[in-house]
């Protein structure tokens, strides 16, 4: 399958034999960066709506975004996950989707479940292409709160207008819903605990957290800032919940412009030291 670097609508790779949609904005690899979008975990492609046109323009660099399979017009996948659904897509399958798209150095930006993916990958799997990490609103561990609020949002996908929302978005909606919401709510789950791939960061994190995100609170921030070894900036956005990117979007937006610019700026460095 070639691959074609366009925002064009209902392209695919093969990533691990699954066909995944994607889409590209901004320069292609190999005349800049590229910021990889890993998306929540009810999100797609179509979801992250403007942003990735406006960061590629805001920073000049490459910006590709992919459904997971489950998600978006992506291929389905068999249910239940496994409760360590997250690690497997981050150590089986992220690997395989940067080989088809040609990148060759890259910023991984993934929100809420794509940041706990993001992490994993960087902190488990010996990739030189990747130069940084941007989380947005991660999770390491479960807690009380945020199991309460999946909880929530497992009545509202029954009871109200949740499910027909989420189907504009997914070929497969029953799926992308049912398997994030039944792995988190599932009495195994509670032990989850993936946040020893910090201790093993050797790249730059930028880290944003809304204070009134109901799924995940500044604990797990703090985990970041404890353990890593690396740069980690924090950026914390008061009153904003579990969306920083459209809740805040200017000051999300300047938060992710200031830390791009700055490792361009280090990348460069190195090569004329060179």
């Amino acid at each position: 399958m070639t691959f074609s670097w366009s925002a064009t609508a209902g392209q695919k790779l093969t990533a691990q034999g699954v066909s995944l949609e994607y889409a590209c904005w901004g320069p292609p690899p190999g005349q800049a960066t590229t910021l990889v979008l890993l998306h929540e975990g009810l999100g797609s492609v179509a979801q992250w709506k403007d942003l990735p046109e406006e960061l590629a323009q805001a920073t000049g660099l490459g910006v590709l975004a992919f459904s997971r399979a489950g998600y978006g017009a992506s291929d389905p996948v068999a249910l239940p996950r496994p409760l360590d659904y997250m690690t497997r897509e981050a150590e089986d399958v992220l690997g395989g989707v940067l080989d088809a798209a040609g990148i060759q150095h890259c910023i991984l930006l993934g929100h809420s479940d794509g940041g706990t993916i993001a992490t994993i990958y960087a902190g488990s799997v010996s990739d030189m292409r990747v130069r940084g990490l941007i989380l947005i609103a991660p999770h390491f561990f479960t807690e009380p709160q945020g199991l309460a609020a999946i909880r929530a949002a497992g009545q509202a996908y029954q009871t109200a207008d949740l499910r027909q929302r989420l189907a504009k978005y997914h070929t497969h909606v029953d799926v992308a819903f049912n398997g994030w919401h039944d792995a988190w709510t599932d009495p195994g789950f509670a032990a989850w605990n993936v946040a020893d791939a910090i201790d093993h960061l050797r790249i730059p994190v930028l880290a944003i957290q809304g204070t009134d995100d109901p799924y995940g609170s500044l604990a797990q921030i703090t985990e970041i800032e404890t353990r890593i070894y690396s740069p980690v900036e924090s950026l914390i956005l008061e009153g904003c919940g579990h969306a920083p990117h459209i809740e805040r979007r200017q000051a999300t937006l300047a938060g992710i412009v200031e830390f791009c610019a700055r490792l361009e700026r280090l990348e460069h460095e190195k090569v004329a030291l060179a």
